[in-house]
């Protein structure tokens, strides 16, 4: 809860009322992911020589970790000072994986309004990791956010195939329904006659985040809510942000005041590595090897 621009405090996040319905929700709402969020082409990656194969669940390919994905478990949890701290241990071959993989998820909430979230993993054999938070916002806190503006730091982003696995080179968005260099309504181009935007009944795209370093903290996004007057600002270290305009809601668990959730009532900016890194050499690495620290982090910062 944040406040708006009259400095009411309200709900900006979709939740649910009953705390069991977050367990194998469709929307993923507000969870990590893993222990690969997004899409691995037809469940199967080669690692060091060996192939590794996944769960199906989402057309041909492998979606955020499988049906019993990170997402789907109870995480050992405990307060640390003004934190809240999340351990979940994957064991070898869980979900077709390798190695046995400690994930830690470290969220501080500041006095300006911003809540940072740290994530580290640790594996005993080499394996791939991609996680992220797939939090949906509404700065308005109900209706639709197809009048709010979003703003990527991004000019160019993946096209993919009718199942949204990547074909390989990014594009540039300049002239495309995809370009949100400069802030614009997130449906001004919606229904545009465009594949993107078909194959996923609104966007669910991998933008490549301009300027993007590892270790380094890079604006990816900014949202504006339409009645609200509430921004925020979405900042991370890693190098590409999913854009999901919640284009499947309808008939998911009801929220904390008991309303419903409708198609386009929230986006996902998923921070996160690229959609099937393990098959795409060119793209930056998801690999994970003993002895090395997975470390990145996400801040959400509100005004």
């Amino acid at each position: 809860m944040v406040p708006d621009k009259a400095g009411k405090l309200g709900e900006v996040v979709l939740g649910y009322a009953n705390a069991m319905d977050y367990m194998a929700d469709g929307p993923c709402a507000g969870k990590i992911p893993g222990r690969y969020a997004n899409r691995i082409a037809k469940g199967k990656f080669t690692l060091d020589g060996v192939e590794y194969n996944l769960p199906i669940n989402n057309g041909p390919n492998h979606l955020h970790g499988g049906p019993k994905g990170f997402q789907n478990q109870v995480w050992e949890s405990r307060v640390v000072d003004n934190a809240v701290e999340f351990m979940y241990f994957s064991e070898d071959g869980e979900a077709g994986f390798p190695g046995n993989l400690k994930v830690v998820a470290h969220y501080t909430w500041g006095e300006d309004n911003s809540l940072k979230l740290v994530l580290t993993a640790e594996t005993d054999k080499p394996t791939v990791v991609n996680l992220t938070n797939h939090v949906y916002f509404n700065l308005d806190g109900e209706g639709s956010v197809l009048d709010h503006k979003l703003e990527l730091n991004a000019s160019q982003w993946l096209p993919t195939d009718n199942t949204l696995i990547p074909l390989g080179e990014p594009e540039d968005v300049a002239g495309t329904p995809m370009d949100f260099v400069e802030a614009k309504r997130i449906g001004q181009d919606i229904n545009a006659d465009f594949p993107a935007l078909k194959y996923g009944k609104g966007y669910d795209n991998c933008y490549l985040i301009d300027g993007a370093m590892p270790g380094q903290l890079t604006t990816a996004a900014e949202l504006w809510g339409a009645k609200s007057g509430r921004h925020l600002e979405v900042l991370t270290t890693q190098p590409a942000v999913q854009v999901y305009t919640g284009n499947w809601l309808n008939g998911c668990p009801k929220g904390r005041l008991g309303q419903e959730y409708h198609d386009y009532d929230a986006v996902a900016i998923e921070c996160q590595h690229c959609p099937d890194s393990p098959n795409q050499p060119a793209f930056p690495s998801t690999v994970l090897r003993p002895g090395e620290v997975l470390e990145e982090a996400i801040i959400w910062a509100f005004d």
